[in-house]
């Protein structure tokens, strides 16, 4: 294919991505989105989760995340750091998830509560008189080893609080994230099949992986995260039936064998490789990552998929017809996701270093001096060159490729 020829197809295939999918997501092309909470977000896990998926899903946009959680801060807190740590990064999109250290581990507290109340309201006056749009997003639950999280009292604290920033987009017209309630009806599900069931993984107020992907998984949905990837719909004689968000071409049947080229406008979810077990939990794939594909009329009674010739997965001829989820059976398509995922989760790493281990570093009085002044500005600087690197590859990783995919019949 000719130069010109290749990037008009790019561009044609770049507009596959249905645009009133694009309008609904609260996060836009040309996004500085910064995340702002306590230790929780500090964790870098919900967070990327996020982050990941949006470069995923819009590829051809120009955006940039920046997490600024702090270990155990509250909502108070984070307005007296917002001017050093927030306002520099010029966000045009912010969420903040303060909750968990403001109520202070106890019950339901009025005054604390007020006050928690009062900081979040300046935190969103804050942002929004400096250009930025805001999600209040609530605290999670706390997940202790006991079969009614519902009814401990530190929870129904966090019921309150999290009712209470409810009220507050409501009454400044900004949005609301409640990870709250799914996330304690997961909880409460996982207690009736056993009392003691932990399914965040993590201790009790600090989820593992598993725990932020539900984490995300809630927050995107409010955020009115688009489910779709692409799909795809053949017959057995390799007929394209239909086509979404993706181009098919060269499909054919040959001695039982369909093959076919697919080029897709956007990646599946990266999901973290240590939260994959999270779909026992939650229909993360089909709410925020729908991959498929449909082939019909097959007369074997399993088909290996094979994609770029590398193994994929196995699919029974039934589960082929009704539509199949290759998010996570993708091969090198779910494998680029997950590289996706590698290079987010590094650039995310180098900027808490930069940040915190650099910038915010003070030393004391008597090491003070130019040459350390100028060490740190050398340092600063290859962090800076680094975190752009790291963007830059993860911009290339981001942009789906062509594959060859073969369904032929599996060995039984």
């Amino acid at each position: 294919m000719k130069p010109l020829a290749l990037l008009t197809y790019a561009i044609v295939l770049s507009t596959l991505v249905r645009p009133s999918a694009a309008a609904e997501f609260a996060i836009h092309d040309g996004e500085r989105v910064v995340f702002l909470g306590d230790s929780i977000t500090e964790q870098r896990l919900y967070t990327t989760v996020i982050e990941a998926y949006t470069l995923a899903r819009f590829p051809q946009w120009k955006l940039a995340f920046r997490n600024i959680g702090w270990g155990g801060d509250t909502a108070q807190g984070g307005l007296g750091r917002a001017s050093r740590d927030m306002l520099p990064l010029k966000p045009t999109f912010a969420t903040i998830d303060f909750g968990m250290n403001d109520h202070g581990y106890r019950a339901h507290d009025e005054g604390i509560y007020k006050n928690y109340i009062d900081k979040q309201t300046q935190l969103v006056a804050l942002l929004k008189a400096n250009g930025s749009r805001v999600a209040l997003v609530t605290p999670q639950p706390i997940e202790d080893k006991r079969p009614d999280p519902h009814k401990d009292v530190r929870n129904e604290s966090l019921r309150k609080m999290s009712d209470g920033l409810r009220e507050i987009a409501d009454k400044e017209k900004i949005l609301f994230a409640d990870q709250f309630d799914p996330y304690m009806a997961v909880m409460l599900k996982a207690r009736q099949a056993d009392p003691a069931a932990l399914i965040g993984g993590g201790d009790a107020v600090h989820p593992g992986p598993v725990g932020h992907t539900i984490m995300a998984w809630a927050i995107l949905k409010s955020l009115g995260a688009p489910a779709a990837v692409s799909s795809a719909e053949l017959t057995a004689t390799g007929k394209l039936v239909a086509a979404t968000a993706c181009r098919i071409a060269d499909a054919k049947m040959d001695a039982g064998v369909l093959t076919f080229t697919r080029e897709d406008a956007v990646l599946p979810m990266p999901v973290n490789p240590q939260a994959e077990a999270v779909t026992q939990f939650i229909p993360l794939l089909a709410d925020l990552s729908r991959y498929e594909l449909k082939v019909t009329k097959l007369t074997a009674p399993k088909y290996q998929l094979l994609i770029d010739d590398k193994p994929a997965a196995v699919f029974t001829a039934q589960e082929l017809a009704q539509g199949c989820n290759l998010t996570l059976s993708a091969g090198p398509i779910t494998e680029q996701a997950r590289q996706l995922w590698v290079s987010v989760v590094e650039k995310n790493n180098a900027f808490y270093q930069r940040w915190r281990e650099v910038q915010l570093y003070g030393p004391p009085e008597w090491a003070k001096s130019p040459a350390f002044e100028a060490a740190r500005d050398k340092e600063l600087a290859r962090l800076d060159a680094r975190i752009a690197q790291l963007e830059t590859k993860i911009d290339v990783l981001r942009k789906p490729l062509l594959h060859k995919f073969v369904l032929k019949p599996a060995t039984p």
